[in-house]
């Protein structure tokens, strides 16, 4: 469905010309490469062959948005930073993961691109390190501890798992034969202390890929601790020998650990002796924070070991998560951070990815409870209308007569434009926005009215809207049919038995409510009571409406229409709710 969509909507004439053009223009570039890595002058991206998506992203080494062009036919090898485990996961990180989820889920379900996925477990770091000391515990129980914490929170978050998990201390054996590799090639050199630095002059111009940051002074006396023997300042560690107490592991430089950045280019290029994404990677994705030097030295690394012009053909990378009125990002060494564990005490995984999808995936965001607000009231506003519309479907609703012809132009436009909105670099903000839009004028339609003329109904139109609106709600990771309030997001779920309870205790009610607003054929001489009613049967309506009410703060919505009624459970905090019913247009019965 979603592929016939994208081919009509960008047109097949114009991704294959694109292919063949590209494939003819790689090709005459790549024969004057030869293989060699310092054969491309410096740092000129080279357009990759392959099959064209149709879909352009913006490249961190271009600065511009480019054609996705991949090596293999529907599918694309994706490599990303993982978390360096050494404390909870806070709310910066669960930003990047689901930002980078969303855009795996959109290549996956809307374009039909499989996505190979691996990333990588820092699990021994200088900071593990630290923590194990201060808590007296080896660093291995550290990171054990804190890589089950991040599973279970991107598993909270809903965020899919890559294909493999590799952590650092699983894969040293690959890390010191890389850099043997490295050595040998003319990119690297051993000191008699024991380190290994890359010799960033032994590539010329090619370093600064990422723009200007490597140009910053590289001072040696800026990094206590580093190696005074370095051959240039800009020289950076790929193996480090170990101080005492520290973790170690043997090496022909004596024993020591790896280097931050050598261990994403050895696992991304051969694991367990097999090629896992080898001298060709489709899209490396983290924090725009990790682009220089992290990323600029696992280039320079992958292209120095593989001999290759270009290792990775797109960078993408993720804007900061800020708390608002501050202009630092969120940051455990910064102490300004939110863990996911207590955000998610207060908030949905879907009004999370609410707020992701509100902000483009490359733009800095700020996060505050107003913006918090703004997410959920997005997901309240297309959970009512599909509450409407399905009301609409039972014969529960009653409405003027529908313009059935201008809602069936409005949800193929919005379908275009979605598909549009998110082939162009993954425009989740203008997307969501057409969304937003048809549900505007779906709800414009649904104008209740106390009893039918008995015109015809539109049933089909609505349905269709209702099941397009889950199935893009699906693609961006948001399941509003199994959604549960935030406190229960990490426990287990009754949802199906609550449902059942509302459902019986709704039903219960309105057969009150019908007897007690049956009405006699006129009042009695000098009666109190409202004209058609009985008045011994008021307070049962006044009962009825003291239960609705009553409900409303615990997120069960009862809406009354005319002699019928329809409920919901929402999300958010029990102050909200109640504030949300209050605000709300309710046809009283009382």
């Amino acid at each position: 469905m979603w592929r016939h969509s994208v081919r009509s909507v960008l047109g097949k004439a114009q991704v294959f010309h694109g292919v063949r053009s590209a494939a003819r223009s790689v090709n005459a570039v790549r024969s004057r490469l030869s293989g060699s890595c310092c054969g491309v002058s410096g740092k000129t991206w080279i357009r990759p062959g392959g099959f064209d998506t149709g879909l352009k992203t913006f490249n961190s080494l271009t600065k511009q948005k480019e054609p996705l062009i991949l090596a293999r036919e529907g599918v694309a090898t994706w490599y990303s930073c993982g978390p360096t485990v050494y404390d909870h996961a806070h709310l910066g990180h669960a930003c990047s993961y689901v930002r980078f989820d969303i855009l795996q889920r959109i290549l996956t379900k809307m374009f039909g691109i499989t996505v190979i996925h691996a990333m990588v477990i820092t699990d021994i770091d200088d900071k593990i390190i630290k923590r194990s000391w201060e808590e007296n515990v080896s660093p291995t129980i550290i990171s054990s501890t804190y890589e089950d914490e991040f599973k279970k929170d991107m598993l909270s978050l809903k965020v899919i798992p890559p294909a493999v998990y590799l952590r650092v201390t699983d894969n040293v054996h690959h890390i010191v034969a890389f850099i043997e590799r490295i050595i040998q090639n003319g990119h690297a050199y051993a000191t008699k202390e024991g380190d290994v630095f890359f010799d960033i002059r032994s590539i010329g111009d090619r370093y600064g890929k990422f723009g200007g940051l490597f140009h910053v002074f590289f001072s040696v006396t800026s990094y206590p601790g580093w190696s005074t023997n370095k051959r240039d300042a800009r020289d950076f560690a790929l193996w480090k020998p170990s101080k005492p107490q520290e973790p170690y592991w043997e090496s022909p430089w004596g024993r020591g650990r790896p280097g931050w950045h050598i261990e994403c280019s050895t696992i991304a290029s051969c694991i367990t002796g097999h090629s896992v994404f080898g001298s060709q990677l489709d899209i490396h994705s983290g924090g725009i924070d990790l682009a220089f030097p992290h990323h600029e030295n696992e280039v320079a690394q992958s292209e120095a070991y593989h001999q290759c012009g270009q290792w990775a053909n797109y960078f993408l990378h993720s804007g900061h998560l800020h708390l608002k009125g501050s202009a630092e990002k969120m940051s455990k060494s910064l102490k300004n951070y939110i863990t996911i564990k207590d955000f998610l005490q207060s908030y949905s995984a879907n009004e999370f990815r609410m707020f992701c999808l509100l902000a483009k995936y490359r733009s800095a965001v700020d996060y505050s409870d107003s913006s918090m607000s703004q997410a959920r009231t997005s997901l309240g506003t297309i959970s009512t209308f599909i509450h409407d519309a399905q009301a609409y479907l039972k014969g529960q609703l009653q409405c003027l007569p529908v313009q059935e012809a201008f809602l069936w132009e409005r949800l193929a436009e919005t379908k275009s434009s979605v598909v549009k909105a998110l082939a162009e670099d993954f425009d989740t903000p203008r997307a969501v926005g057409a969304l937003m839009n048809m549900v505007y004028h779906g709800n414009c339609q649904l104008q209740p009215v106390s009893e039918s003329d008995g015109a015809a109904r539109s049933p089909a139109v609505f349905a269709a809207m209702i099941s397009y609106i889950r199935d893009v709600l699906d693609v961006f990771g948001i399941d509003l049919l199994h959604s549960k309030p935030a406190q229960e997001a990490g426990g287990a779920s009754h949802g199906g038995n609550l449902e059942g309870v509302v459902e019986q205790l709704t039903r219960f009610r309105s057969e009150v409510r019908a007897f007690a607003l049956a009405r006699q054929d006129a009042p009695t001489s000098g009666s109190t009571s409202k004209p058609g009613l009985f008045k011994e049967r008021i307070p049962l309506l006044k009962a009825c409406d003291t239960l609705r009410d009553g409900l409303a703060p615990f997120g069960v919505l009862i809406k009354d229409r005319g002699a019928t009624s329809t409920w919901e459970i929402t999300q958010g905090k029990p102050s909200e709710r109640g504030q949300s019913v209050q605000n709300k247009d309710q046809e009283t019965s009382s």
